[in-house]
């Protein structure tokens, strides 16, 4: 006797058996999916050595460079001067950078919506110069602008520009393409143009979203500005470069301690502003 909460399975198989079947033979494939991926990363790990002495003397030996690099120390109130500075200059890369992309990518990501742009040739022709300039790396976009312009953080902020109109005018586009059309549509059957429609119909929906990828892309962007400054873009990784070039573990281990506290405080500064901004979309909704 069965209580009424309880399924019963064999007859539920009796009955439709079909059902039963399909669902076997989507986990029996499922299952050597699973298999041959994992199969696939044990051999690649093993082409590559991980499972080679070396990667255990490799383990060993960064555990003595974590050893040298305690307790982080600047070395001197100089140096503290130098890093802090050149942390605000890697921040400033960042912004900089994050706002000039920002607003670049705009006009580009009304160009490739769907329900602002008819024109299927030149939505076609805005989307693939995003992909080609979305598909160069945020380094290899380094390198190119300090053979232009030289070293120095112009060179990162260019890179940053660069590197972000493809990634921006994407997310824009598509966030403006799932905007509502009803305001747009009240707007141009009252008199207003396109333009009007686009201007107090789509952009007021779709700002908290594009604030809150640029807000995203800034946070990323600091963590990545430390990165060009070993190449060369200036900032707080040219001294980190320097510190590591001349064995001067525990002042990396302090610019690294840097880096990680600034990127922390800007996640955190982030988040609220994230919030708020989407706290201020739901009142006005």
């Amino acid at each position: 006797m069965m209580n009424r909460g309880q399924i019963d399975v064999a007859a539920l198989r009796g009955r439709h058996p079909h059902h039963f079947v399909g669902l076997q033979r989507e986990q029996r494939m499922l299952a050597l999916v699973a298999a041959a991926l994992i199969a696939l990363l044990l051999l690649g790990m093993a082409y590559l050595d991980f499972f080679d002495a070396k990667t255990l003397r490799g383990i060993t030996k960064l555990g003595e460079v974590a050893i040298l690099m305690l307790p982080p120390d600047p070395g001197s109130w100089a140096h503290f001067q130098l890093y802090f500075w050149a942390l605000i200059e890697t921040i400033s890369i960042a912004l900089l950078g994050t706002l000039t992309a920002a607003v670049l990518a705009l006009p580009l990501g009304l160009l490739a919506a769907r329900n602002v742009t008819a024109s299927r040739f030149l939505r076609f022709l805005t989307r693939r110069s995003l992909d080609t300039i979305r598909s160069i790396d945020i380094l290899v976009w380094a390198l190119i602008w300090i053979s232009v312009v030289g070293l120095g953080p112009f060179a990162g902020v260019l890179a940053f520009a660069t590197s972000d109109i493809g990634s921006f005018g994407k997310l824009f586009a598509e966030a403006i393409e799932a905007a509502d059309r009803k305001p747009v549509e009240g707007i141009v059957s009252t008199g207003g143009g396109k333009l009007l429609g686009v201007r107090f119909g789509i952009l007021p929906e779709v700002f908290p979203v594009l604030a809150s990828q640029l807000l995203y892309y800034f946070e990323s962007n600091t963590r990545w500005a430390s990165v060009l400054g070993v190449v060369g873009a200036g900032g707080i990784g040219l001294q980190l470069g320097e510190a590591i070039r001349v064995l001067e573990l525990q002042q990396a281990s302090f610019i690294i301690l840097m880096i990680l506290i600034a990127v922390a405080l800007i996640d955190v500064i982030s988040n609220r502003l994230r919030f708020a901004l989407i706290g201020r979309r739901v009142q006005t909704a």
